[in-house]
């Protein structure tokens, strides 16, 4: 036995008898859930879980100090201004070290992107000096700088050159040969791919060098700040450290984390400012 189907009379059937619904791609859809409560539902839960533990005793003064006592002692810290103060020295240091090494990375790889010479003269040695841990270089600095503010800068300026240097030179280097060829059809001088093709091909890889040098730049400031200082967050952890504070420790531990986030964001959102004419994945 079958079952035969009657087509249609007409398309005007159909579209009197059926509704048109609109389909909405998956990726546009809203979520009921806001985007910020599932940002922060990850640290929310973290600090509940740290409160608790604390509250049943698994975590005593002497190993860590609970959430609230650490809020008591930050705002402690805000209120004698010794916080504020710390925290101005310290993002002074990281601005100079993070300007000087974006000037000398960024200078370097345009040397070495741009001009076949260039690279022959500096990539190897870069390569080389990028191999080396920058933080067995603070003895050498304090013999050649002193021990004043010269060698925390020029540790952040060394930590910070290298990120930056390989991703502007991968940028340079990723731009599509293509694209150089078009601009050379359309009459542009050497400096007009430069400015026209190149450099704006390279600015996505600078700006994830960027995002890099900033978290390399705050940990250089770590390990430079407990050496020789006597001013910055990390001369208030080294004090805490003798008084085994481990509340002011926990405090300048967020600090510099809070300090981080923010300036990633701000890096965050230049990017998106910049790099508006790229269309990219954002997730779905």
């Amino acid at each position: 036995m079958s079952i035969s189907h009657a087509p249609p009379d007409s398309l005007s059937d159909i579209s009197g008898t059926s509704e048109v619904v609109p389909i909405v791609p998956s990726s546009t859809r809203r979520t009921r859930v806001p985007r910020w409560l599932r940002r922060t539902s990850g640290p929310l839960t973290l600090l509940a879980l740290w409160q608790l533990l604390s509250s049943t005793g698994v975590l005593t003064k002497d190993v860590l100090a609970s959430p609230g006592t650490i809020a008591g002692v930050a705002g402690d810290l805000i209120g004698d201004g010794s916080l504020t103060s710390a925290m101005g020295v310290s993002l002074q240091r990281v601005a100079i070290g993070l300007l000087l090494g974006a000037v000398v990375g960024t200078s370097l790889a345009l040397v070495s992107g741009l001009f076949r010479i260039g690279e022959d003269l500096v990539d190897a040695s870069v390569q080389m000096l990028r191999t080396v841990p920058f933080v067995g270089l603070i003895p050498l600095f304090i013999i050649w700088f002193g021990i004043g503010e010269a060698p925390k800068v020029a540790i952040i300026t060394l930590g910070v050159s290298f990120p930056l240097y390989l991703n502007v030179y991968a940028g340079i280097r990723g731009v599509d040969s293509q694209l150089i060829e078009a601009g050379e059809s359309l009459g542009l001088s050497r400096w007009g791919l430069v400015r026209h093709v190149i450099l704006p091909g390279a600015l996505p890889g600078a700006m994830t060098g960027l995002r890099y040098s900033l978290g390399i730049a705050w940990l250089a400031l770590v390990f430079a700040e407990q050496i020789n200082a006597d001013s910055g967050i990390g001369f208030l952890m080294v004090q805490a450290r003798d008084f085994l504070r481990t509340d002011v420790i926990v405090v300048c531990l967020i600090v510099y984390a809070f300090l981080g986030l923010i300036a990633d964001f701000i890096v965050r959102t230049l990017e998106r400012l910049l790099l508006q004419w790229r269309p990219t994945f954002t997730g779905r």
